[in-house]
């Protein structure tokens, strides 16, 4: 098994900044341990039907940092116009 290079990052994910790949290198992980990660974020019930246990390691290590990448849910956007009561 061979460790993730900076060129398998910026194939893989969209977005990775040189700190991200940073951190991803850091870990030590393979390119495997990566797709499995993604597999986890993208969506972790079929992985959980077929029997697979949760992310631990490198690989729960990959998806915490890749979790930073994603857009959060809760985020309202843009402020919308102010609405007043007028009684």
């Amino acid at each position: 098994m061979n460790r993730i290079t900076r060129d398998d990052i910026i194939k893989a994910v969209s977005g990775a900044d040189e700190v991200t790949i940073a951190q991803i290198i850091g870990t030590g992980a393979t390119v495997d341990e990566l797709a499995e990660a993604q597999a986890w974020m993208s969506n972790d019930e079929p992985m959980l039907n077929a029997g697979r246990p949760l992310a631990t390691g490198r690989v729960r290590e990959l998806v915490d940092i890749l979790t930073e990448l994603e857009p959060e849910d809760d985020d309202p956007g843009e402020p919308g116009p102010a609405v007043s009561s007028t009684e």
